[in-house]
């Protein structure tokens, strides 16, 4: 016997509360906005914030792509594939064009997003001050204030450690010249994708219990001194040895085989995608090529 659910898992007075809390966050670029987290069926920290903003918004007609640190088959990304397709019915994705949301831990798509599609990045730390101050209502007060001198001041200890900034990920930005915002943990490679965003970016925390937003044609701004610019993950001379694509983030493996040190794409999607195209041209050329 199954029992029946409501559309997306929640009930409409819970997807309200949630979609109220979206408006706001999308008003506001880049403030915190505290919303009533509910249970789960999934542990908190396993991308709770990210899954109540999809089931909110989620339609009949939208198509889902769910991924787990540029991989569409992680074990993440398919219980939560699994737990919105059971819910909703909605026809599930691989390809990043054919979604309409796109929820995602840790990576945005190397596919330029577009004016139609929404991508939910789930969230474990929202708070970017955190690491200097551990209490929530002090933490409040220096955004109201505008006195984020301790976001400023993580980056200089970096400096005076390892001569440069050395936030892996999760790198602090400025949104719309007011609120500096935690992007989620993803690579510093991503950072400029949310500037100028054609996609609508929907942050959730459901540990924390807080949503921001990045409306569409936001300036987003990486924390960075004059003399020690904002960088990104350098990949120069390096390609995937699976499909060669370059100018992309880059995952380094080892090769069992050889014991040499390998790169593949980090978004898997991606990669297929170019492995398809190249075959296609390689039969292509081969027909071609007969005819000659």
């Amino acid at each position: 016997m199954k029992a029946e659910t409501h559309f997306a898992f929640f009930d409409e007075g819970s997807k309200k509360e949630i979609r109220r809390a979206i408006m706001k966050a999308v008003a506001i670029p880049g403030y915190q906005v505290p919303f009533a987290s509910r249970e789960m069926p999934i542990a908190r920290g396993w991308g709770t914030g990210g899954l109540q903003i999809t089931l909110s918004i989620i339609g009949k007609s939208d198509v889902l792509k769910v991924i787990d640190q540029g991989a569409d088959e992680s074990v993440n990304a398919v219980s939560i594939k699994k737990l919105v397709h059971e819910t909703t019915g909605v026809e599930l994705t691989d390809r990043t064009e054919d979604a309409d949301i796109i929820q995602s831990r840790h990576r945005i798509p190397e596919i330029a997003l577009t004016k139609e599609q929404i991508i939910v990045l789930q969230v474990p730390t929202p708070e970017p001050l955190r690491g200097v101050e551990a209490r929530e209502y002090i933490t409040k007060r220096m955004h109201s204030e505008y006195d984020y001198s301790g976001a400023w001041l993580i980056l200089f200890e970096q400096i005076m450690k390892y001569g440069k900034t050395a936030t892996a990920a999760d790198h602090p930005v400025y949104v719309n010249h007011r609120y500096v915002m935690a992007p989620s943990p993803i690579p510093r490679f991503d950072n400029p994708k949310i500037h100028q965003s054609d996609a609508l970016i929907l942050l959730g925390a459901g540990r924390e219990k807080k949503i921001y937003a990045v409306p569409p044609y936001t300036n987003v701004e990486s924390l960075a001194f004059d003399d020690y610019p904002f960088t990104v993950e350098s990949f120069e001379g390096m390609h995937c040895h699976l499909c060669s694509g370059a100018d992309v983030f880059l995952d380094e493996l080892i090769d069992h085989t050889t014991g040499e040190t390998i790169y593949q794409c980090n978004d898997t999607s991606y990669c297929m995608e170019r492995m398809n195209e190249n075959v296609n041209e390689k039969e292509k050329a081969e027909v071609e090529g007969s005819y000659a």
